[in-house]
């Protein structure tokens, strides 16, 4: 049988030969510590009371009336906050279908206007104000930036700026997709910082090839080094994309995830300048942790023209969103209930608070504490703030003749530990 060869061709390495064989472990009856993935839930993360009792509500509504009259039983004082439950009447009144309907194939309109507020809130005052009319629900980011990529590789010599290392859905989307990884090396002995000379020089070295680069990728907080771009950096990028007509997609699933250094979003740093910005944000990663319920949003501002055509990219990425009809309601509901959370003052609100900041608070100290471990290690050194889920240390010494990836299996079959080598995000030549 004969297939797509660029299926056949792409690659995914947080689920590749390491995992794979940790799986087979397991099977085995191995104890197995899976850090090939930000899953953080799987590691014991418990997740947040507020989410899980307004979505199990949402679900059973038959619950609510229950949990109404076992509160007049114990004079007022029932499992589940009354604000809690006047919210969950409110949400099924907006969702109107109930749960296991189809909403529209952008999402439920509410939930788009609370992520306009949202990032409105966030990025303050004299920021550009989010149209909820340009948001899109999706099954967590990942839907969001396939979306973008099968809509902007039209042929071969399409070609997407990527930084190196990456998340490797992007060279695994684009490989599916027949495009080119075009890929961009911010500095690593420099802190991850982004040197506007080196995307000036990778953009060349393409545009030579006969490559025709047509978007670029940031992640910040980064994955997999968990390094924090600064404001110079992604200023230089957002020049860049103005100076050479690029689509900037800006994946910022952790911005919650930065540990006291400053995030900065790329919606501030486009404001009114016309450049097609695309950010992505998921109900994975920060402290929310819900994986499995594949929320997330896509927001598109300043969207170019489709050439020949009176639609935009907007228009498109509505397109193919109805094919698949509508993202999950669940991850829907949870993503609203990532940017609207209990209001202060109300019962559900202190709880929700403690909950949160333990849970950074957690984070950020198995982070300081692995990376100082790396640090006293021979031959190992880390680079850049600490950000998002992820330490990219450096191995420099290894026994000749060895790879990364042989390092990362034996660790695997001596310890029990599940990682991903360093080339499988990419790596710099040499």
């Amino acid at each position: 049988m004969i297939i797509n060869a660029d299926i056949l061709e792409m690659e995914y390495a947080v689920r590749g030969p390491i995992p794979q064989r940790a799986a087979v472990l397991r099977g085995e009856g191995r104890a197995i510590i899976p850090c090939n993935l930000g899953n953080p839930q799987a590691f014991g993360q418990r997740p947040l009371t507020h989410a899980r009792q307004v979505l199990s509500l949402l679900e059973d509504p038959s619950g609510i009336a229950r949990e109404r009259r076992l509160a007049e039983l114990e004079d007022g004082a029932g499992a589940v906050p009354g604000d809690i439950l006047d919210r969950c009447e409110s949400l099924l009144a907006q969702i109107e279908t109930g749960m296991g309907a189809y909403t529209d194939s952008s999402g439920q309109r509410f939930i788009k206007e609370a992520i306009a507020r949202f990032i409105d809130a966030r990025d303050g005052d004299g920021a550009v104000p989010s149209d909820p009319g340009s948001i899109f629900l999706t099954d967590g980011a990942s839907e969001g930036a396939r979306l973008l990529l099968e809509m902007l590789i039209a042929g071969r010599e399409d070609g997407i700026l990527v930084p190196i290392p990456q998340y490797p859905l992007y060279s695994a989307t684009i490989r599916k997709c027949g495009g080119v990884q075009v890929g961009y090396y911010p500095d690593e002995d420099g802190d991850w910082r982004l040197d506007g000379a080196e995307l000036e020089l990778r953009i060349h070295e393409a545009r030579e090839r006969g490559v025709r680069v047509k978007a670029i990728v940031a992640i910040n907080p980064g994955n997999p080094t968990g390094a924090v771009l600064d404001r110079a950096s992604i200023e230089g990028m957002v020049d860049f994309a103005e100076r050479h007509e690029l689509v900037l997609i800006a994946d910022e699933v952790y911005q919650e995830n930065c540990y006291g250094a400053e995030f900065y979003s790329f919606a501030r740093a486009v404001g009114k300048r016309d450049i097609p910005l695309c950010s992505l944000h998921s109900t994975s990663k920060g402290f929310i942790g819900e994986c499995g319920h594949r929320g997330g949003y896509l927001e598109v501002r300043n969207p170019a023209r489709v050439q020949g055509t009176d639609l935009d990219l907007a228009d498109i990425l509505l397109k193919q969103a109805s094919v698949s009809l509508c993202s999950n309601t669940a991850g829907q509901v949870m993503t609203y209930l990532m940017v609207a959370p209990p209001v202060e003052g109300s019962a559900s609100h202190a709880r929700y608070v403690q909950e949160r900041d333990d849970i950074l608070t957690d984070l950020h100290a198995k982070a300081t504490r692995i990376r100082a471990a790396f640090e006293g290690m021979e031959g190992m050194r880390c680079f850049g703030r600490i950000g998002a889920m992820y330490l990219f240390p450096r191995m420099e010494k290894l026994p000749e003749g060895t790879t990364d990836f042989d390092y990362c299996m034996s660790l695997l079959e001596a310890t029990g530990l599940c990682t991903v080598n360093g080339s499988g995000f990419g790596q710099k030549p040499g």
